[in-house]
C-alpha cells in the first residue's frame, strides 16, 4: 500500500520508539502535522511556545532519559530558530533528531518565501544532516539519523525534508524494531594495559570525569576503579550527577568555578586520568600551564577529543563503560595514606576558605546598606531541603548556574540539566518542560532574570502541559556573570550590564496561568517552597539577591591554579 512521506515519517518515528515529538507547525510541515494528528494515539506532540524552546525540550528529554529527544519545524525562521538548541546538543553530546520541512525540490535555491538551507546553516553542529530529495529514501534515511544519533559520542541530526516529498506516495514497509546503534569501539588490550602501568606506579592518582560517565552508563565502574586505586575524584560542569556528591572520594567540580580542593588536587597529583571528557578552556585555564605536574591518561569513545586541547601520555579510544570495566580488573589495589591526608587537607583548607569569603560577602554587602537579599547559597540550600532526591535539576547560564553547580546535592545520573559547551541562555525552561515531560517527575529549574527573560515565554507550554516546574530566579537586576569580570577585570565598567527592568515575575508567572510570589528572606523561600512543592503546577519564586554576588572559587582567563581566587574582601 501506498502512502504519503508525511505519514512515513510519522510511521518511522514511532517504529523507533519515539513517543513524544516537541515543535511548531508551518508551511512546509503542515502535512507531516496533520498525520500526528491522525496518530495522536500513538504519538504525543508537545507544542511550544517558540522553536527554541522546542529544541531544548527535546535535548531535556534525551538528557534524561538517555533517549533520542525528537524536534520537528518548519522552514526558515522556524528551521533557524532550532540552531541554539542543535547547538547546545551538539556541544553537550546530546542524542537529537531534529525535523525540518522545506520548499518544494523544484524551488530550492529560488529564494523562496521561507526558504533557508538549513542543512548548510547547520553543517557545523551537527553529527551529520540530511535533506531527502526522494520519497524512497526517506524511511531508510530516517532510520540513519536515529542510528548515528545514538551511536559513540552521541549528538544532534538533522533531516530536512521538501514539501514535495512529504506529500509524495510510495510503498513503505515498517522494520520490527528500532536500530540499534553501530558497533561499539573498544580499546587497546595493550594500551589499557599500559595505562594499568601507569596507575600502578604513581603515588597521588586523580580521576578527572566528564559527561561520558553519564553517556556511557559508567559511574558505578568508575567508582569502582576509584576505590581500588584510592583515587580522589573530580568533574567537569557537565559530569554532574554522574557520582553521588556524598561520594567519600568526591571533590565535586573542578576548573574555573570549580570546588578548591577539587581543582588543587588535580593539579598537585602525579597522575591524572580523564574519562569521557574533554580539556576545555574552562577546565584547564591556560592550557601550557596545566599539566606541567602530572601523567595523563584520556579515555575516550571519541578519537578527535585524544590530544585535541591537552596532550596527553597516553590516549586510548574505546567505550569507556568496557574501558573502565577492563582497566580495574589489571591495577592492582593499593592505598596512598599520605595522599589521603593530603586530600583532607584540601578539604578542610577549602572550607576555611568559603566560610571566610562568605563572611568578606557578608560584610561588603552589609555596608552598602541596601534592602534585604537572599544569599545563593541559601536559596540552593533551602529550596533543595525541600525538593527531595527524585528531583531533576535544571539550569539556565550564568551566575545562577555556577551556584547551584558547586552546591546543590546531586546524587543520582541524569538529574542534572544544563547548557555546559554553548552556554545558552534561556536554555532552562524549555529543558525542563522536556525532562519532565519525559520522567513525570517534578523539576527544579534554577534561573536568573536576565536568562529567564531570553524564553519566559515557554511559561504558556509548561501551564497549558501543567508541568510540575519550580523555577527559581536568582533575581539581581544584573547580567552577573559578565558584572563580575566587570567588576574584577574592567575597573567596574558596567557597560550594559545593568538591567533595569521593571518585569515582575511573579505577576508575569499569575498572567501565564502559573503561581508565583516573592522572596527576599529566608522565612519568606520557605514558605513559598513549601506552596511550590504541595502543589503540581509551575511556580515562579522571585528571589531577591545582591548584585555584588560573586561566584567564587574563579580562576582568571588565561590564568591556572596558581591565580585562584577565593575571597574577595
Amino acid at each position: 500500500m501506498k502512502i504519503s512521506g508525511a505519514k512515513i515519517v510519522v510511521e518511522t518515528l514511532i517504529e523507533q520508539g519515539c513517543d513524544t515529538i516537541f515543535g511548531y507547525p508551518g508551511g512546509q510541515v503542515i502535512d507531516l502535522f496533520d498525520e500526528l494528528y491522525n496518530a495522536r494515539d500513538r504519538i504525543k506532540h508537545i507544542l511550544t511556545a517558540h522553536e527554541q524552546g522546542a529544541a531544548h525540550a527535546a535535548d531535556g528529554y534525551a538528557r534524561s532519559t538517555g533517549k533520542v529527544g525528537v524536534v520537528i519545524a518548519t522552514s526558515g525562521p522556524g528551521a533557524t530558530n532550532l540552531v541554539t538548541g542543535i547547538a547546545a546538543a551538539y556541544l553537550d553530546s546530546v542524542p537529537m533528531v531534529a525535523i525540518t520541512g522545506n520548499v518544494s525540490c523544484d524551488q530550492i535555491g529560488r529564494d523562496s518565501f521561507q526558504e533557508v538551507d538549513i542543512v548548510g546553516v547547520t553543517m557545523p553542529i551537527t553529527k551529520h544532516n540530511f535533506i531527502v530529495k526522494d520519497i524512497n529514501e526517506l524511511a531508510d534515511t530516517l532510520r540513519t539519523a536515529f542510528k548515528i544519533a545514538k551511536s559513540g559520542r552521541q549528538g544532534p541530526v538533522l533531516v530536512d525534508i521538501p514539501k514535495d516529498v512529504q506529500t509524495a506516495l510510495c510503498e513503505h514497509e515498517s522494520n520490527a524494531q528500532p536500530v540499534i546503534p553501530y558497533p561499539l569501539t573498544f580499546a587497546s588490550e595493550a594500551k589499557l594495559q599500559k595505562a594499568a602501568e601507569l596507575i600502578n606506579s604513581c603515588e597521588r592518582p586523580y580521576i578527572y570525569f566528564g559527561g561520558g560517565v553519564i553517556s556511557g552508563k559508567a559511574s558505578q565502574q568508575v567508582t569502582a576503579l576509584a576505590e581500588k586505586i584510592d583515587a580522589p575524584m573530580g568533574c567537569s560542569l557537565m559530569g554532574l550527577s554522574a557520582v553521588p556528591c556524598d561520594y567519600p572520594k568526591f571533590l565535586g567540580m573542578q576548573g574555573m568555578h570549580g570546588h578548591y580542593a577539587s581543582s588543587v588536587a588535580e593539579n598537585e597529583a602525579d597522575l591524572v586520568i580523564a574519562l569521557g571528557v574533554r580539556f576545555s578552556d574552562r577546565s584547564t585555564g591556560e592550557s601550557s600551564r596545566f599539566s606541567k605536574h602530572f601523567t595523563i591518561i584520556h579515555i575516550d569513545i571519541d578519537g578527535a577529543e585524544l590530544n585535541k586541547n591537552i596532550p596527553a601520555d597516553l590516549t586510548i579510544k574505546g567505550d569507556l563503560r568496557d574501558s573502565v570495566e577492563r582497566l580495574t580488573a589489571m591495577v592492582s589495589e593499593k592505598k596512598h595514606p599520605q595522599w589521603e591526608e593530603r586530600i583532607s587537607e584540601l578539604k578542610a583548607e577549602e572550607l576555611s576558605r568559603t566560610v571566610s569569603a562568605m563572611d568578606s560577602a557578608k560584610q561588603r554587602l552589609a555596608a552598602k546598606g541596601s534592602s534585604p537579599k537572599l544569599s545563593p547559597y541559601e536559596i540552593i540550600d533551602i529550596i533543595s531541603s525541600r525538593a527531595g532526591e527524585d528531583v531533576i535539576v535544571a539550569t539556565d547560564v550564568g551566575q545562577h548556574q555556577i551556584w547551584t553547580a558547586q552546591r546543590y546535592p546531586l546524587r543520582k545520573p541524569r538529574t542534572f540539566m544544563t547548557s555546559g559547551g554553548l552556554g545558552a541562555m534561556g536554555y532552562g525552561l524549555g529543558a525542563a518542560i522536556g525532562a519532565s515531560t519525559a520522567t513525570g517527575r517534578r523539576v527544579v529549574l534554577f534561573t536568573g532574570d536576565g536568562s529567564f527573560g531570553m524564553n519566559l515565554g515557554e511559561l504558556a507550554t509548561a501551564v497549558s502541559q501543567n508541568i510540575p516546574v519550580v523555577i527559581v530566579v536568582m533575581n539581581n537586576g544584573v547580567l552577573g556573570m559578565v558584572r563580575q569580570w566587570q567588576t574584577l577585570f574592567y575597573d567596574r565598567h558596567y557597560s550594559n550590564t545593568t538591567l533595569d527592568r521593571k518585569t515582575d515575575f511573579a505577576m508575569v508567572a499569575e498572567a501565564f496561568g502559573a503561581k508565583g510570589g516573592h522572596a527576599s528572606t529566608a522565612d519568606e523561600l520557605k514558605k513559598l517552597a513549601e506552596e511550590a512543592f504541595s502543589g503540581n503546577e509551575p511556580f515562579v519564586i522571585d528571589c531577591a539577591v545582591d548584585c555584588d554576588e560573586l561566584v567564587l572559587p574563579m580562576l582568571p582567563q588565561g590564568g591556572s591554579i596558581d591565580d585562584i581566587i577565593t575571597e574577595i574582601k
